[in-house]
């Protein structure tokens, strides 16, 4: 049901949690700057961006995962690994670190791919491991384990990232 005002809607948001008019243009402005910030091009922007970026590709990683697991636990995180490691080059080619105009796609694929590969073999260890110790372990603690060590690798990804995707800095003569 909506509102068609805010006299009428008061009532019903101060029963909800007592949100008043100065709370929600506090939680706005609190929204824009937290925006504002996120744009701007520090390393605290950046990896935060690259953590947002990084739990967006491991959700998909997880969908892909559950999706595929009739293939067995190493396909599936093969292929899911693939997928969502190549969504996240991109995203960080574009957004975490505005490189597109400096680094082509085809290049942030193989470089960043690199890195990608260091956790893929990190992560099938880390898989194996769980399924010899464990046998058939339930698919929330494999994506837990998945995602525990590519936190792990995922420092040290930003770290490479941020180093590839560094912006050229000209040299003076």
């Amino acid at each position: 049901m909506t509102c068609p005002s805010r006299t009428r809607c008061r009532p019903v948001i101060e029963f909800l949690g007592g949100l008043s008019h100065a709370r929600v243009e506090h939680g706005r402005d609190v929204a824009a700057r937290t925006a504002t910030r996120l744009r701007q091009d520090d390393a605290w922007a950046q990896f935060t961006r690259f953590v947002l970026v990084g739990g967006t590709s491991t959700a998909l990683y997880a969908v892909l995962f559950l999706s595929l697991r009739s293939l067995g636990y190493l396909p599936a995180h093969v292929v899911a690994t693939a997928a969502s490691s190549m969504l996240a080059n991109e995203l960080h080619r574009r957004l975490t670190f505005r490189a597109d105009r400096r680094v082509s796609f085809l290049t942030a694929q193989v470089e960043a791919g690199g890195v990608s590969f260091v956790g893929l073999v990190a992560t099938s260890a880390a898989l194996g491991w769980l399924d010899a110790a464990v046998g058939s372990a339930h698919p929330f603690w494999q994506i837990t384990l998945v995602a525990t060590v590519t936190a792990v690798i995922g420092l040290l990804r930003f770290v490479a990232l941020r180093w590839i995707f560094r912006p050229a800095v000209p040299t003076t003569a």
